[in-house]
């Protein structure tokens, strides 16, 4: 299916729809579709018109990734002039919408929402440069678009993670950022108050997503196209936030910058910018291999059946066994080049290029 526009956000489903995000360089704008996943048909867009600014050439106005539930689709996006996020039914009625003040940001915006019980939950932060605006981190009603709760941040690098929820043993769940700014924190979902919080465990940029995997919180952090270091921390809690602390780092090419890695059967895969592809121990930080498939990488892995699929920047689909020991199975092209993570949902795996939507699987 070729979309109309491109963009770099991956798709996202709920029964019988698919939603995807596209830019409109000129004039500046984003669209937010809905697909039919079984013939791929239009069933609905909506244009939102955006101040044009200017980001890397890797980034695009459609490099957030929507967040869907039951009855409604969110859709974030964020300019240095303005941010937008809206809550539309899934017929493409839009319910709410909210401004608020833009990103300051030397490559431009590209952070994405995240859903927990009634709040939609986005990072707002700015550049240390960027002329006086203030960082947060934001939920919003479900419902309304109304504000629940805003946690002031400090200015840095803007982080380009989107939050995780962490359900540890006996207590409540919390949401977890991960910043160059504040490094690893938990959060009361309820409140925005920061329960814990490591500050050094990155020590640069942060665009991937924080990955639980068991007793561990795991985030990256890099610059320049590589990875700087691979972080894994022991949270606090409530009654004692000061326990959180540094189990192991990970430095050189087994650390992702770019790309969430992805945590199953006591290994984490790592998936670089320039490449490299690692399996290692969660517990201990071990690299049991890494090898270079084939490619670099902006999109994220995703497991299924004791298989990895992941696409490169060049298009290509790869897939690799999920084990200790490393196997590449097949590297498929799509024709197109891709910066987007897999969804899979029905027996059908949706992959996105830049200006396609590709359904493959199922009957």
């Amino acid at each position: 299916m070729k979309l109309p526009a491109g963009g770099h956000g991956s798709p996202v489903l709920w029964n019988d729809k698919v939603f995807v995000t596209c830019e409109t360089p000129e004039p500046a704008g984003g669209i937010l579709m809905a697909l039919s996943v079984s013939d791929g048909r239009v069933l609905w867009q909506k244009q939102y018109q955006l101040t044009a600014y200017r980001s890397h050439s890797d980034n695009s106005y459609a490099t957030s990734t929507p967040v869907v539930d039951a009855e409604r689709v969110y859709v974030l996006w964020q300019t240095s002039n303005e941010t937008i996020i809206a809550g539309l039914d899934h017929n493409g009625r839009e319910l709410w919408q909210r401004t608020l003040p833009g990103i300051n940001s030397r490559f431009g915006p590209g952070t994405s929402p995240m859903l927990f019980d009634d709040i939609v939950v986005f990072t707002h932060e700015q550049w240390e440069g960027g002329k006086g605006k203030q960082s947060s981190w934001i939920a919003l009603d479900r419902l309304t678009g109304e504000t629940r709760w805003t946690t002031k941040r400090n200015n840095k690098q803007i982080s380009y993670s989107t939050p995780c929820v962490y359900s540890p043993e006996g207590r409540e769940p919390e949401l977890v950022f991960a910043s160059e700014a504040h490094g690893i924190s938990g959060v009361d979902p309820h409140t925005g108050k920061v329960i814990w919080e490591l500050d050094s465990a990155l020590p640069a940029r942060v665009v991937s997503s924080p990955v639980i995997a068991g007793d561990l919180l795991i985030g990256a952090c890099g610059k320049g196209g590589a990875g700087i270091q691979l972080s894994a921390v022991r949270p606090g809690s409530p009654d004692n936030p000061g326990q959180a602390s540094l189990a192991y780092k990970c430095t050189g090419k087994t650390a992702p910058y770019v790309p969430t890695s992805i945590a199953k059967d006591g290994m984490l895969f790592t998936f670089h910018d320039q490449g490299d592809v690692s399996c290692l121990r969660i517990e201990t930080g071990q690299v049991l291999w890494s090898e270079r498939p084939g490619g670099g990488f902006y999109g994220s892995p995703v497991w299924v059946n004791g298989l990895l699929y992941c696409i490169n920047r060049q298009g290509e689909v790869l897939i690799l066994k999920a084990a200790p020991t490393y196997e590449l199975l097949a590297v498929n092209p799509l024709g197109e080049k891709s910066q987007a993570t897999p969804a899979v949902a029905g027996g059908k795996m949706y992959l996105r290029t830049y200006s396609h939507l590709i359904s493959i699987g199922g009957e």
